[in-house]
C-alpha cells in the first residue's frame, strides 16, 4: 500500500511535509501549487528548479539520491566490503525511506566484492597446482591478475543480496538497475530506466543503481557531450560521481548526497599547509580550489566530483559531498548540521564564516597577548565607558527586545534578564573598571621558579587558554563581562547570545569592537549571529579550546551532553541549600532565608532547599519562617520527614534534587549538622551551601564537611557571584572539580606554561654524570 502524504509547493518544487506541522508548511510555501505533484516527470532535465538555499531547508527533502563510493563501501586494506559501515548507511536510507521520502542509492562495490571472491579461489587454485612457492603467490598478486569485468559479474549478484538482506531488516524492498553508458545516450533506452525508476519510486521501493561494470564500454565519453537523438548536453558518465548527478537531475532529485573518504571540499589537498573545509561551495568557487590525485579505490577523484555535484547544482539539485564514514553522516545533513560541503547556486551571504571568526579570534588572541598589561586594560577602560556614554543607543536596542520577546510570549523570569537599565549598565561599568585593574598581574605572571641546575632557569607563567566560546540566553549584560574578562586575559573569544536579545548583542557588540579596535585587535571578539547551530559549533575541536555556557540548567546540560572533544566549564544545576542549624540566631536566619530565595529567585544561586533542625519544629521560627515565604509569594513543598511530623502541611515535594528557578522552594527536617552534610551530598549538586548557626564548631564542621564550590556561613546564597566576589564579573560558575570552580573570573581563564633557558644543557650529560642536578626553588618576586 502506497502511504498517503501531504504536500506543499517550493517556489516551482513539490515536497511531502516529513516531521512538519501545517504552520511551517504554509511558511515554506513561496510558489503556486501542483495540479499533480504526486507524479511529477522523471527523464527532463531542461526544466530549472531551484536548489536549497540554506542546509536549514534539507529537512524537506522529499527525493533523495544517495551515492556511495569505492572508499566508502570497500575496507581500508581493499579486501572486501565494510560491513558495519554500510549497515550503518543502509539503516539510515531506511529511516528516510520510512519517514515518507523517496529514496535512490547509486552504489560502488561489485568489483570489490567479487574481487575478495575470486581472490579467494584463485589462490587456493595456485595453491593446489603448486605453481608458486607458498612465499611468491600472495593475496596482492592473485588479486593483480583478476579482470575487472569478471570480478563485477560475480560480485554484482554477491553485492545485491547482501543489500536485500540488510534493508529486509527494516521492511523495505529493493529493486536492482543495471546501467551501462550506451542507456543514456540511447532515446528509447533512456526513456525505458526513467519510466522503471518511476514505476518502482510510486510502488514504494528503493532503486539501487549501478554500473553493470562486467559490460561496460571503455569510458570514452567526455563532458557536455549532446545526447544522441536528443539534441541535448549531458554529462559524461565516467563513473558513479557523474551517474549520480545524471541520475539526480533526470529524476528531479531535491536532494544528492555524494558519499567519499574526505570531509568535505578543500581549497587545496587536505594534507597540504593551509588547506581549509569549505563547508559551502557555488559555482563561483571553482577557481579557488586545487585538486589532488583521484581516489586510490574508485575511478573518480575530487575534481569528477566537484564536476558533478556543479552539473547537477546547475539543474536545480542540491547535492552536499560529505565523508561517508562519519557516523550519522545522513540523518545529520537532513537535520541541517554543517557536515560535508554543500552546494548551492544561492550567493552565499558575506557574512562571515564561524570558522574564519574562529581564527581571527586564535590570531586576535596572539595580538592581545603580545600587549602589555596597561593597554589591555586601557581597552577595557575603554568599553567601560561607552556602556556609559552610548547608554541610550543601548537602552533603544534593548528595548526593541523586549518588545519583541513581549509579544512572543518570553516568561517573565527570562524578560527580568533580558531587560537592561541605566543603573545595569553603570554597575556594569564598574565591574569592567575592577576587571581592568586586576589585569595587570594575569598574564605572563611568574607562579614558579627552579634552579634546576648551574645556568638552567625554569619558569611557570600563566597563559591564555585559547579560544573560549561561550553561549548565553537572555542576559545581553553578559556580552561585555565576558568580552572584558577575554581581553584581561587575552583569550580569543566567540559569543553566542539567544535571538530574543539580538538587537542588544549587536549594539554591545559594536562597542567591544570599538575598544578593541583602539589596541589593534579587534578580531580577538566575535559575536557568532548566523545560522550556525549550537551542535555545530561544539565539533570545532580544532579551533575552539573551551566552552562556557551560560544560562538554564537544560542549555549548561545540552552544551555538557553534546560536546564529546571540546572541554566544558560551568555546573548543570543549581541546587542550593541554606541549613538552619539549631543555634541559629531567628533575627539572622529569616533575613538570609529570605534573600536566598527571593532577592533573584532564577539565578542559579538561589536557595532551592532549606534544610531545618529538628528542634525548630516545636518553636516560632519554623513558623515564622514559612510565614515569610508564603507573604512573598514562595510556593513550599515539604520533605518526606516534614511531611511525616505535620498532619497538614504543605503539599509534598517530587523530587529532592530539583532546581525550581522560581519562587518556590522545598524544605526538610534533619536531625543534627551531619545529617543536614549527607543531605546535600545526595540531593546537592555542589554550587552554594550555606548554613546559618551562633556555634562557631557547628560552622567550622559544615564549611569543612560540605564538598561545595561556595560554602558560606551567616550570609546569603546570593553571594555566589564574580561581581560580589571582587572579580569584576564571571563568566560563568563552575562545579566542576578540574581547573576553575565556583564563580570564573580572570584567573579560571588562565592556563600555564614552562619556560626553560640554558645554555648549551643537554639531557645526555646528566645521564653521563657530566652535570648534576641542583632543584633549587628561586624566589618568584
Amino acid at each position: 500500500m502506497l502511504r498517503a502524504r501531504s504536500w506543499f509547493v517550493f517556489g516551482r518544487r513539490s515536497y511531502s511535509v516529513i516531521g512538519i506541522d501545517s504552520l511551517s508548511a504554509r511558511k515554506i510555501n513561496t510558489g503556486q501549487e501542483s495540479s499533480n505533484v504526486d507524479k511529477r516527470a522523471l527523464g527532463n532535465t531542461d526544466r530549472k528548479q531551484r536548489t536549497f538555499s540554506d542546509r536549514s531547508q534539507l529537512k524537506f527533502a522529499r527525493r533523495l539520491v544517495v551515492k556511495l563510493g569505492s572508499a566508502v563501501i570497500t575496507r581500508e586494506d581493499g579486501n572486501g566490503l565494510a560491513l558495519g559501515r554500510l549497515a550503518s548507511i543502509i539503516e539510515q536510507v531506511a529511516e528516510c525511506h520510512h519517514e515518507g521520502r523517496e529514496c535512490i542509492m547509486v552504489t560502488s562495490g561489485a568489483v570489490a566484492f567479487g574481487r575478495q571472491k575470486l581472490t579467494q579461489e584463485l589462490l587456493m587454485s595456485m595453491s593446489m597446482r603448486e605453481t608458486l612457492s607458498p612465499s611468491d603467490h600472495t593475496r596482492e598478486d592473485a588479486g593483480s591478475i583478476l579482470d575487472p569485468r569478471a570480478a563485477a559479474a560475480v560480485g554484482q549478484s554477491e553485492l545485491m543480496s547482501m543489500y536485500d538482506a540488510m534493508f529486509s531488516q527494516y521492511n523495505v524492498k529493493i529493486a536492482q538497475v543495471l546501467v551501462t553508458k550506451p542507456d543514456f545516450y540511447n532515446e528509447e533506452t533512456r526513456k525505458n530506466l526513467f519510466c522503471t525508476l518511476s514505476e518502482l519510486i510510486s510502488l514504494n521501493i528503493v532503486p539501487i543503481v549501478n554500473t553493470n561494470d562486467a559490460v561496460s564500454p571503455p569510458m570514452y565519453i567526455h563532458d557536455d557531450t549532446v545526447v544522441p537523438g536528443t539534441g541535448k548536453k549531458g554529462i559524461g558518465i565516467k563513473d558513479n560521481d557523474s551517474l549520480s548527478a545524471l541520475l539526480a537531475a533526470e529524476i528531479q532529485s531535491d536532494l544528492l548526497i555524494m558519499m567519499s573518504d574526505v570531509d568535505g571540499i578543500y581549497n587545496k589537498p587536505p594534507w597540504e599547509d593551509g588547506a581549509r573545509m569549505m563547508h559551502t561551495y557555488t559555482s563561483k568557487d571553482k577557481d579557488q580550489v586545487q585538486f589532488g590525485q583521484k581516489s586510490k579505490v574508485g575511478t573518480g577523484g575530487m575534481d569528477s566530483k566537484v564536476n558533478a555535484a556543479t552539473w547537477a547544482m546547475a539543474r536545480g539539485v542540491s547535492v552536499v559531498i560529505c565523508n561517508g564514514m562519519q557516523e550519522k553522516a545522513i540523518k545529520t545533513i537532513i537535520s541541517g548540521r554543517k557536515v560535508g560541503t554543500f552546494f548551492t547556486d544561492t550567493p552565499v551571504s558575506s557574512t562571515t564564516s564561524v570558522d574564519v571568526m574562529a581564527e581571527n579570534a586564535r590570531s586576535g588572541s596572539r595580538v592581545l597577548q603580545q600587549l602589555s598589561p596597561a593597554e589591555r586594560a586601557s581597552a577595557i577602560h575603554s568599553l567601560a565607558d561607552l556602556l556609559v556614554e552610548k547608554k541610550d543607543l543601548i537602552l533603544e536596542a534593548n528595548s526593541k527586545d523586549l518588545e519583541e520577546a513581549t509579544k512572543g510570549g518570553l516568561a517573565k523570569p527570562l524578560l527580568d534578564r533580558l531587560a537592561l537599565s541605566p543603573g545595569k549598565l553603570k554597575t556594569l561599568s564598574i565591574g569592567l573598571k575592577q576587571i581592568a585593574d586586576s589585569s595587570y598581574e594575569n598574564v605572563g605572571r611568574l607562579l614558579r621558579k627552579t634552579k634546576l641546575a648551574d645556568n638552567l632557569i625554569l619558569r611557570q607563567v600563566t597563559v591564555p587558554i585559547g579560544v573560549l566560546l561561550v553561549i548565553f540566553e537572555s542576559r545581553p549584560d553578559s556580552l561585555p563581562q565576558v568580552a572584558a574578562l577575554a581581553m584581561a586575559s587575552a583569550n580569543g573569544l566567540l559569543l553566542k547570545g539567544g535571538k530574543e536579545a539580538a538587537h542588544s548583542n549587536k549594539t554591545l557588540m559594536d562597542l567591544v569592537k570599538e575598544a578593541l579596535q583602539s589596541v589593534g585587535a579587534q578580531d580577538a571578539i566575535s559575536l557568532v549571529s548566523t545560522r550556525e547551530e549550537i551542535s555545530d559549533l561544539l565539533a570545532m575541536e580544532k579551533h575552539i579550546d573551551l566552552i562556557i555556557p551560560r544560562g538554564s540548567s537544560d542549555l549548561v546540560r545540552s552544551i555538557q551532553k553534546q560536546s564529546q572533544h571540546i572541554p566544558v566549564l560551568g555546573h548543570a544545576e543549581g541546587i542550593c541549600h541554606v541549613y538552619l542549624d539549631k543555634d541559629a540566631d531567628p533575627s539572622k536566619a529569616v533575613k538570609v532565608i529570605r534573600d536566598s530565595k527571593c532577592d533573584y529567585p532564577a539565578a542559579c544561586n538561589a536557595m532551592e532547599t532549606l534544610l531545618i533542625h529538628e528542634d525548630h519544629l516545636s518553636g516560632s521560627l519554623f513558623t515564622d519562617i514559612c510565614s515569610m515565604l508564603k507573604n512573598e509569594g514562595v510556593k513550599i513543598h515539604a520533605g518526606p520527614k516534614l511531611s511525616g511530623h505535620l498532619t497538614f502541611g504543605p503539599p509534598p515535594a517530587r523530587s529532592m534534587k530539583h532546581e525550581y528557578s522560581a519562587l518556590e522552594c522545598c524544605i526538610e527536617v534533619v536531625s543534627d549538622i551531619n545529617e543536614a552534610v549527607d543531605h546535600i551530598h545526595k540531593f546537592g549538586s555542589s554550587h552554594t551551601d550555606v548554613i546559618i548557626t551562633e556555634n562557631d564548631n557547628t560552622a567550622k564542621t559544615f564549611l569543612n564537611s560540605v564538598d561545595s564550590a561556595c560554602v558560606f556561613h551567616n550570609v546569603s546564597s546570593r553571594f555566589a557571584d564574580g561581581f560580589r566576589f571582587g572579580l569584576g564579573a564571571e563568566v560563568g560558575i563552575s562545579t566542576a572539580r578540574i581547573h576553575a570552580r565556583g564563580p570564573v573570573g580572570v584567573e579560571g581563564l588562565l592556563t600555564t606554561k614552562w619556560v626553560l633557558e640554558g645554555t648549551d644543557h643537554t639531557a645526555a650529560e646528566f645521564n653521563e654524570g657530566k652535570r648534576q642536578w641542583v632543584h633549587e626553588k628561586l624566589p618568584i618576586n
